[in-house]
């Protein structure tokens, strides 16, 4: 039987779902960040660090590389890519670049034709390990090719401009454009926080206010082109200074997403910034005080850590289950595993952007760690008791041997509280099935 890799496996499913969607592919299509962290994650699978050098490698560099053989032309897609890549002042980070190039080839359609370059790159593939990565396993590389020239014939719309979060984040906030002709002062307040220029407050009767173009909370992105990204003290004045009667084209970054909840790469700066102005409004729970897990607790069943909530649960165990890792499987693992009766944990269960760990509340140790993408559903316990929840996962470890799906048993402190752990697992992968 050929070897198989949870992660093409995935990125197959993740492919379809995209095609149903509509014809043309936007960043609000839901499977579209699903898709772009798993390639990331195949892109760095097997990735392996220099021995001596203070520089982390990442996926970009391995893309930068590229550019050195006599095998790209200078005009050709790929060192354009890289280019406009390498160019954009709004990316601080080789994740951040790593990111945005990935999101310009699919725009471009030239992702196939560059992992082809890189599998004809020895200098590149040296650096990657033969055991693990998916571009040094010949059975595996083809299906990996074949997944992206499907990705190459479908129709990306993707807003390009708005990335100045990806260093941080693959969850973009929502863009707008604002245009006007001033014929006086716009009316914004600026606070610079964390290399970002905030609407901190309108001033009463300006054009700003007026126009309702902005609210205290917003990133100003760009003015007129201008980045303003890592913008030092002053620097948005000067550049409406200079514009001045002239006609503006603002990009904003709305704090608010489409739902209405907060940006989450913004509430540590948001927070700072209600210090100052009052009136911008913001939950509890979405602008957390800064408590440990070791410390006092938010509740009986949640802590905080680095500004998440960290759910407080018991890890009831796993059971292999199969090779059907469906949602219908979840009502058949739960039982199989209370009934294996073994002594429960209390564990802390941290819902990260891009996985989740399990970690024992006692000692610290973790149990496990999976990225979203290798989960294939999660569900609520249907009787007797909703607090009671469960994921599948491909590849259980106690069964090696087995390339079939593990059942992970947990229970929540309350019903409510169960459903937010589900729904929060289903949205870190939007192809999860989850059931409540």
């Amino acid at each position: 039987m050929p070897p198989k890799d949870p992660l093409l496996a995935t990125l197959k499913v993740c492919i379809l779902s995209l095609q149903s969607d509509a014809a043309a592919i936007t960043d609000a299509s839901p499977q579209l960040s699903s898709c772009c962290q798993l390639l990331e994650l195949i892109f760095r699978k097997g990735l392996q660090q220099p021995v001596l050098g203070f520089v982390r490698r990442d996926y970009w560099h391995c893309v930068e590389q590229l550019l050195q053989q006599d095998t790209c032309s200078g005009l050709s897609p790929l060192s354009l890519a890289v280019e406009r890549t390498s160019g954009c002042r709004k990316l601080l980070t080789a994740q951040g670049r790593g990111r945005f190039f990935l999101r310009l080839a699919l725009s471009r359609r030239i992702l196939g034709s560059v992992v082809q370059h890189m599998l004809h790159t020895p200098k590149v593939l040296e650096w990657y390990s033969a055991a693990i990565s998916i571009f040094r396993n010949e059975e595996l590389v083809e299906p990996f090719l074949s997944l992206l020239l499907v990705l190459s014939e479908m129709d990306f719309k993707l807003n390009i401009e708005n990335c100045s979060f990806l260093d941080e984040s693959w969850l973009l906030p929502v863009c707008e454009v604002y245009e006007a002709v001033p014929c006086r002062e716009l009316g914004m307040v600026l606070r610079y926080l964390g290399g970002r220029v905030f609407v901190l407050d309108l001033i009463e009767g300006s054009q700003a206010q007026v126009d309702r173009c902005a609210q205290p909370g917003d990133v100003i992105d760009e003015i007129n082109g201008i980045s303003l990204r890592n913008a030092s003290n002053g620097q948005a004045g000067v550049v409406l200074a200079r514009l001045k009667g002239r006609p503006l084209s603002l990009r904003l970054l709305r704090w608010r997403q489409e739902d209405g909840t907060v940006y989450t790469p913004l509430v540590k700066l948001l927070q700072a910034l209600q210090q100052e102005n009052p009136s911008l409004k913001l939950s509890p729970t979405q602008m957390p005080h800064q408590q440990g897990c070791d410390g006092h607790q938010q509740g009986q069943s949640q802590c905080l850590k680095e500004g998440r909530i960290v759910y407080i649960v018991q890890y009831l165990g796993k059971a292999n289950i199969g090779m059907y890792g469906g949602k219908e499987v979840l009502q058949q693992g739960i039982p199989l595993v209370l009934e294996k009766k073994h002594p429960s944990k209390t564990v802390l269960f941290d819902l990260k952007e891009t996985h989740l760990t399990c970690t024992e509340k006692s000692n610290k140790q973790e149990l496990f760690q999976h990225h979203y993408p290798e989960i294939s559903c999660v569900g609520r316990y249907s009787r007797p008791d909703y607090t009671i929840f469960a994921f599948c996962v491909a590849d259980c470890p106690e069964t090696p041997e087995s390339n079939g799906f593990c059942c992970v048993v947990l229970q929540a402190g309350s019903a409510r509280e169960c459903e937010d752990i589900v729904s929060r697992i289903a949205t870190g992968f939007k192809h999860t099935e989850w059931f409540v």
